[in-house]
């Protein structure tokens, strides 16, 4: 009897044992990977349905001030919109959740050109519909990307696949000069009348590689550009904020049932 209390103590102790080093490990892990903390984010961005409300307003918007713009023109075909690709046209999300569940670091880009290659992204909800309606209308579209200039074929074709309108090499302007010098291409025979991207350098240089204070400030000096001229589509994924240090309440935690 003692013989076989003291096997199924043993057998029990291993068990505890293993059940503590397997979560140990798992802390562990989850301790070593630097990118585990975008789960929450890229979640949001990817699953939300709060995501899509919010894609599908900037389209709304989009939609009436392009109306209005063409209402008031006595050409359309001279007027463009420029929207930026990744986050705001196409969904990149499936890489960036590949690369977080093998732990590698998304926002250093490392995976992006086989992606541009290989990847089969999907379209921003709303996309597809405003960006034919602007072509209806006879408006000019420019896709102003930072995609890998040397790898534009494989960027054109997964457009074309996607079913959008006027893509083509003289159209999709990506990665070499800065969005900005770009732009200013597009203005060259076409007046901009709405910019749409999800990073602020998609809308004006100056947010460009500047500290995150001064963002905040510009975006505030630009109150009035942003859903008239300007749309801003939301990117929980990745972006220039992503290493900000949180503003914490310094009281007491308190902790009472709700």
């Amino acid at each position: 009897m003692k013989q076989r209390f003291l096997s199924t103590s043993v057998f029990a102790c291993l068990i505890l044992g293993s059940l503590a080093l397997a979560s140990f490990a798992q802390e562990a892990s989850s301790n070593d990977c630097s990118v585990a903390e975008f789960t929450m984010g890229l979640r949001f961005q990817q699953q939300s349905a709060e995501v899509r409300a919010l894609q599908r307003q900037a389209y709304n918007i989009a939609t009436q001030k392009l109306e209005a713009a063409v209402e008031a023109a006595d050409d359309p075909s001279k007027l463009a919109i420029v929207s930026d690709l990744d986050e705001t046209v196409i969904d990149n999300s499936a890489l960036l959740a590949r690369d977080l569940k093998n732990c590698h670091t998304y926002d250093v880009w490392d995976t992006w050109l086989p992606w541009e290659r290989d990847g089969k992204p999907t379209l921003i909800p709303g996309a597809k519909e405003f960006l034919n309606y602007a072509d209806e209308l006879g408006v000019a579209i420019r896709y102003i990307s930072d995609r890998a200039d040397k790898q534009k074929d494989y960027t054109l074709a997964t457009l074309s696949e996607l079913g959008l309108p006027q893509i083509s090499a003289e159209t999709v302007l990506l990665l070499g000069p800065p969005k900005v010098e770009r732009r200013e291409i597009v203005r060259k025979d076409h007046q901009i009348v709405l910019m749409l991207g999800d990073t602020l350098h998609d809308f004006d240089g100056g947010f460009r590689k500047t500290p995150l204070d001064h963002q905040k400030s510009l975006v505030d000096e630009s109150a009035a550009k942003w859903g008239t001229e300007w749309i801003v589509f939301p990117n929980t994924a990745y972006g220039t904020w992503s290493e900000a240090p949180l503003t914490r309440w310094s009281d007491e935690t308190i902790i009472e049932k709700w």
